[in-house]
């Protein structure tokens, strides 16, 4: 089978849908029963060898898209038989389509997205009234698809691992060498709660002075909300903000962290969680989203709808305790062998395989 695939995620800071889309194409391209036509929506990224750039302005595509069904995107695709777009957005097309949806968030609230994710949602809704098929990354999500997109095609294959992280000798501030401290990996965004860590720590440093707290991700729509959290704690400068960072630093990072703190209010994989188990660092998360379903039983999960920040500190303290601290760190080993890029393509095959049968039964759907 000929597939278009979304490789925009690939291009520019690797986000986790980056991670997933360059997980699916990998694996996918390892197969010999499907070829790959990778594209782009694009002005600025120079296209990777094979891969092809739309001639439509992403921003362009992101207003007419969210609108109307065309221009359809067919003329530019060399054939292919099925459109898998990775990040959430397809491009309307006359062959069957296959989206991939990690999280809802954006869904369940939309006023808290800007302008470009709420156009997306737009993008999607209409995706799935022409007939697309959802690739939900979880189970969870793949309820939440069900329930706020109304419809039943919808098809859960777990992504796989993260990749492999080398170990990294070089710390990525001077300061943290030595140091004591509670991690953190991710966006800014209003989704991850970052400032309902903040105030956990203000709560852990009064039982641990030598504590620092470190956070690691680029800025987001709540990047004020953590400056202002931060501001409030009476020795702000125990928190360290490294924004992006590359690999070798979150290699780092891991291997010497006491703990990863991930205290989203929603998720739709969470590749962080799976990154610190497979570095062997004990997981404190908040029991929300697919975090349960992708953690297993390698993770302390504090479930608190009222989201005390008391209650994620004391399951903090329990790990930095050391009490359950070993038992953590084989159960994230075993945990992370649950999961393989093997096993993603072929389920993604398979769903293609359905998405073009159920076309083929039903044409008006394209």
């Amino acid at each position: 089978m000929r597939v278009a695939i979304d490789a925009g995620p690939l291009y520019g800071h690797r986000t986790g849908v980056g991670l997933a889309a360059a997980g699916c194409i990998d694996a996918l391209g390892r197969r010999d029963d499907v070829e790959l036509v990778p594209y782009l929506v694009s002005g600025r990224a120079t296209p990777l060898p094979g891969h092809r750039r739309l001639p439509v302005p992403g921003i362009v595509a992101s207003h007419l898209w969210s609108r109307l069904d065309r221009p359809r995107a067919d003329r530019w695709l060399d054939g292919a038989e099925l459109v898998h777009g990775t990040n959430y957005v397809a491009p309307p097309t006359a062959v069957p389509a296959v989206v991939s949806v990690y999280d809802c968030w954006f869904l369940r609230h939309p006023e808290l997205a800007s302008p470009l994710v709420r156009r997306a949602g737009a993008n999607l809704r209409r995706a799935v009234a022409r007939g697309a098929w959802i690739h939900a990354s979880s189970e969870r999500t793949a309820a939440a698809v069900r329930e706020l997109l109304a419809t039943e095609r919808v098809r859960t294959v777990p992504l796989g691992p993260p990749p492999a992280l080398d170990d990294a000798t070089a710390a990525p501030r001077d300061d943290l060498r030595g140091s004591r401290f509670v991690l953190t990996v991710g966006t800014e965004e209003r989704r991850k709660d970052i400032p309902f860590l903040v105030d956990a720590f203000a709560e852990l440093r009064q039982r641990h002075v030598d504590l620092r707290l470190v956070l690691a991700g680029a800025s987001g729509d709540d990047t004020d909300r953590v400056t202002a959290s931060i501001a409030r704690l009476p020795d702000p400068e125990t928190v360290v903000r490294l924004g992006t960072i590359d690999d070798a630093a979150k290699s780092w990072l891991y291997r010497n962290a006491a703990v990863l703190a991930y205290p989203s209010i929603d998720e739709g994989f969470g590749f962080p969680v799976l990154e610190a188990q497979a570095a062997g660092t004990p997981v404190v998360a908040t029991a929300v989203g697919s975090i349960p379903e992708i953690a297993g039983d390698g993770a302390v999960l504090v479930d608190d709808p009222a989201r005390a920040a008391v209650v994620l500190a004391d399951a903090i303290d329990e790990v930095l305790g050391g009490s359950r601290r070993l038992g953590l760190i084989e159960a994230g080993y075993r945990n992370v062998r649950r999961f393989d890029w093997d096993a993603t393509a072929a389920g993604l095959v398979d769903l293609y395989r359905t998405a073009a049968e159920s076309s083929a039964a039903t044409p008006s759907a394209s």
